[in-house]
C-alpha cells in the first residue's frame, strides 16, 4: 500500500450538502473539524508507508 496524498483543505460541495442533510442539527465530528481545521497532513505519515 502506498500513500496517496489528498488535499483536505477544501471539502467537496456535495459532501457538505450530504452531511447537512444527514445531520441538520449538526454533529460533534463536523463541529470538531470546523473548529480545528486540519491538524495532521499526509506528509507527516510518509515514513510509515513503503516507497513502492
Amino acid at each position: 500500500m502506498t500513500l496517496q496524498p489528498n488535499n483536505l483543505e477544501q471539502i467537496p460541495a456535495e459532501t457538505v450538502k450530504v452531511a447537512k442533510a444527514a445531520f441538520p442539527k449538526g454533529n460533534a465530528y463536523i463541529r470538531l473539524r470546523d473548529e480545528l481545521k486540519i491538524i495532521y497532513t499526509d506528509e507527516a505519515f510518509t515514513d510509515l508507508f513503503p516507497m513502492r
